[in-house]
């Protein structure tokens, strides 16, 4: 499981939530605490910079938030970020500069990196995006397993318990997902990575593959 841990999966100067992640072992380790973390800093972000938009909710003066958007905090959204028409976040929520939350994505104990890509009808929750990751249009983080068992990370013969009830994914720098794709409890995308568009992928998919099912990855040239 080496390849899923943060140092292996993130470059951390490319998130305000660094301090969190370094934390930490395995990503999935940070989820519990990132509403915490949020309350924490909000309040010391450079009011130059950051104004206050409602209750726990910080945002970058110079970010595109649309109207129709809805914000709920714990929340920061980063310089330059992008918050679309209709999009719903939940709270819990850190959107990194210059990302892009799309029309009716919705968004729920996340994570996402800077320049991150989540532009049309997405849902991501109880998950981390790493930097320039992106989300094809209606593909989805499944968090919560059908019988509701805690969640486990599979690679091959290894496995962790995560103790996690609500455990979405966990996508590497650099990540591109196809559109209409499922990502399910437990997924580990790592770095540099393709998803096939109408994928359903469980357990770990490794570094610079091409997925298109778990009989199918190969590895990029």
């Amino acid at each position: 499981m080496e390849q899923c841990k943060v140092k292996n999966l993130y470059c951390l100067s490319e998130t305000i939530a660094a301090e969190l992640l370094e934390r930490v072992e395995y990503p999935w380790e940070a989820l519990k605490g990132i509403s915490d973390f949020i309350l924490k800093i909000g309040p010391a972000l450079d009011p130059a910079v950051y104004e206050k938009r409602g209750e726990d909710v910080w945002v970058a003066k110079n970010a595109k938030v649309a109207p129709t958007a809805c914000l709920n905090g714990p929340l920061i959204v980063d310089e330059e970020a992008e918050i679309r028409h209709c999009a719903f976040i939940r709270g819990s929520a850190i959107v990194g500069k210059g990302s892009v939350v799309g029309n009716s994505t919705e968004l729920k104990n996340v994570i996402l990196f800077n320049s991150v890509q989540a532009p049309h009808y997405n849902y991501v929750g109880d998950s981390i995006l790493g930097y320039k990751s992106h989300m094809g249009a209606g593909s989805i983080t499944s968090n919560v397993k059908s019988d509701k068992t805690l969640v486990v990370v599979r690679d091959k013969e290894e496995r962790i318990e995560t103790g996690l009830k609500k455990f979405g994914a966990m996508l590497g720098d650099y990540v591109e997902v196809g559109c209409n794709s499922v990502l399910n409890p437990g997924t580990v995308v790592c770095r540099h990575s393709n998803i096939y568009p109408l994928s359903m992928v469980r357990g770990v998919v490794p570094e610079s593959a091409i997925y298109k099912n778990k009989n199918e990855i190969a590895q990029k040239q």
